[in-house]
């Protein structure tokens, strides 16, 4: 029996192995009790030729062509790439070799009010909004530093617009502002009934109170945002003394970059958006996105856009294309940098990352027909608009990156027919991280790292920005993560509270925070490990994987290396295992 069981494992082997060509009938001498499953083996290797026939046909006929056109157009998407960070590039190294500052480009000049006549009246009235959602580890942070601006407190209003649905943590921003009021601070403690907007909302909700309109200006900051004392005395000048300029934006600094790996390759993608490709925006066309936060507005200017709108999960961005295409100049200052932190957990991280490419794809949809036919901007910026901030950088980028890189070169593995060029897969690409490298020289040894996990999050950004595209699903969620601020560094039992907020689809009826008609719901952490597995980055893994053993056994194009690399990576992430965790 034992024998029979053995002869029969080793003729299902050999069907396996045998090609069409070399699959021939038992010889007379197998064994009686495996005659029986002679008929059933030439039916399977029948269905087997006529499997192996029609798959060469339909790929041939079929699935080659549509392949190669795929392929083809990720080529030419990644051409196009490659060319936009060359000129980002070239532009951020010239300004940076000739020394053309912004402080040279604009006129600039200290505010002087020592008169003791006059006393103040040389500053103008400036805004500070600080927005907070159940901000419970990092109030104190952003409502210190912006109470130490060194600016004459009588010409500066600070607002606090507390949107927190938790009581106890409101409790705890009231409590602290009214600590600041107490030192002599002009600060306002303001919250709303409702989330309506969430946070456009509740910046616009600000700008509407009797006080502000004493003021000229507007700085915003983020909960987690922690300004330096002269950060008004270096931005405001720019604004008082060039009055074609709406906005003047600082560059974040991350106090927490060296937190983990996932921290490290954040800092090196934030870091070239600002050195480079803010740098680029705003030496060339005066326009650049603007980052929702450390940076200072014109408040004719916001109001003249048409202020503050929720119609997408860019609120930042919006506002400055509208403002933009009314003919106002922007002004990016590198010098000034703001401490901010970034999120350390990959749930967090991919969260935000849907918010930022599904927002701006969103966008591009609404506006793009306004850019065209607006009429108080130039052709070559309308041109830089379209083609270089939208189309490439926020949807082309995101559709090579996945489709070619993670999908096409390793499916070219099974379809023989198909070759893709050595430059295409080797030399653009190479070009393209080095031009991104330079952010952050002191990162240099981790653009691997870099590489394979920004492929990682490309499947996320893909998926949202055709969701923005078409409108359709999560166009407009928000999730909103709570800061760690020092969380980690106490080993406290604090978690990391997520809230997901569905914006409703009819924004002219406002809802009440706790309204359970708001679709908010607290996720609450889970302590087994299948609560970090991470579906799409197993299966995407998975099929890399077999991709990188087909090529090692049969094809040989020599991928294998970078497959197996990369289905690593995904495989890493699919089980959780990125960033940091919290207990």
């Amino acid at each position: 029996m034992k024998t029979n069981v053995f002869q029969f494992i080793l003729l299902l082997a050999s069907v396996a192995t045998t090609s069409a060509d070399q699959i021939t009938h038992t010889s007379s001498d197998t064994p009686p009790p495996l005659r029986a499953f002679e008929f059933y083996f030439d039916e399977v290797r029948t269905a087997l030729r006529w499997f192996g026939s029609t798959w060469r046909t339909v790929r041939v006929k079929a699935v080659v062509p549509v392949f190669e056109i795929t392929i083809w157009v990720c080529l030419l998407m990644s051409v196009m790439i490659l060319g936009e960070k060359l000129m980002v590039g070239g532009v951020s190294l010239f300004v940076k070799v000739l020394g053309l500052r912004p402080e040279k480009r604009y006129k600039w000049e200290p505010i002087s009010g020592g008169d003791a006549e006059i006393g103040h009246s040389a500053y103008p009235m400036v805004l500070v909004q600080i927005p907070m959602y159940n901000e419970k580890e990092v109030y104190k942070l952003s409502i210190g530093a912006a109470c130490g601006l060194s600016w004459p407190s009588d010409r500066m209003i600070i607002q606090v617009l507390d949107d927190s649905t938790d009581p106890v943590v409101k409790e705890m921003v009231e409590s602290e502002v009214t600590r600041w009021s107490r030192k002599g601070m002009n600060i306002n403690y303001e919250v709303r009934d409702n989330r309506k907007g969430y946070k456009a909302g509740a910046l616009r909700e600000g700008m509407k109170h009797e006080y502000v309109r004493l003021c000229d200006y507007v700085a915003i900051f983020d909960a987690d945002f922690q300004p330096e004392p002269d950060f008004l005395i270096r931005m405001i000048p720019f604004l008082v003394y060039n009055s074609d300029v709406a906005l003047v934006q600082a560059r974040w600094k991350f106090v927490n970059a060296n937190e983990c790996l996932m921290t490290r390759i954040q800092e090196m993608s934030l870091d070239y958006h600002f050195k480079v490709e803010q740098e680029a925006g705003s030496s060339t066309f005066a326009f650049f996105g603007f980052n929702g936060t450390a940076g200072v507005w014109r408040i004719v200017a916001l109001n003249e856009a048409g202020g503050w709108k929720d119609r997408t999960t860019v609120e930042d961005m919006d506002l400055a294309v509208r403002a933009s295409l009314g003919g106002w100049k922007f002004v990016y200052v590198g010098d000034v940098m703001v401490k901010s932190e970034l999120p350390s957990t990959f749930k967090a991280y991919r969260f935000q990352q849907h918010r930022w490419s599904c927002g701006p794809a969103n966008l591009f949809k609404k506006m793009a027909m306004e850019i065209v036919k607006a009429g108080k901007v130039s052709i070559w910026k309308k041109l830089y608009m379209i083609y270089s901030f939208f189309f490439v950088g926020k949807i082309a980028a995101h559709t090579v990156t996945f489709t070619f890189y993670c999908v096409l070169i390793p499916a070219s593995v099974w379809i023989p027919e198909v070759e893709i060029p050595q430059w295409g897969v080797v030399y653009v690409p190479l070009a393209i991280t080095l031009c991104k490298a330079v952010g952050t020289p002191s990162s240099i040894h981790l653009i691997v790292f870099w590489i394979l996990f920004e492929n990682v999050m490309s499947l996320h950004r893909i998926k949202a920005a055709i969701i923005g595209l078409l409108e359709v699903g999560r166009v407009n969620e928000w999730i909103v993560t709570e800061k760690l601020g020092d969380t980690l560094k106490s080993k406290t039992e604090n978690t990391v509270e997520e809230v997901k907020i569905s914006i409703s689809g009819d924004t002219d009826i406002a809802k009440p925070l706790i309204d359970g008609s708001a679709k908010e719901v607290t996720k609450k952490p889970q302590n087994g490990w299948w609560s970090r597995l991470n579906f799409w980055e197993l299966c995407v893994g998975f099929f890399i994987m077999c991709c990188g053993l087909y090529d090692v056994l049969y094809v040989k194009k020599g991928y294998y290396v970078y497959l197996f690399l990369q289905s690593t990576a995904f495989l890493v992430a699919g089980v959780g295992y990125v960033g940091t965790f919290v207990a």
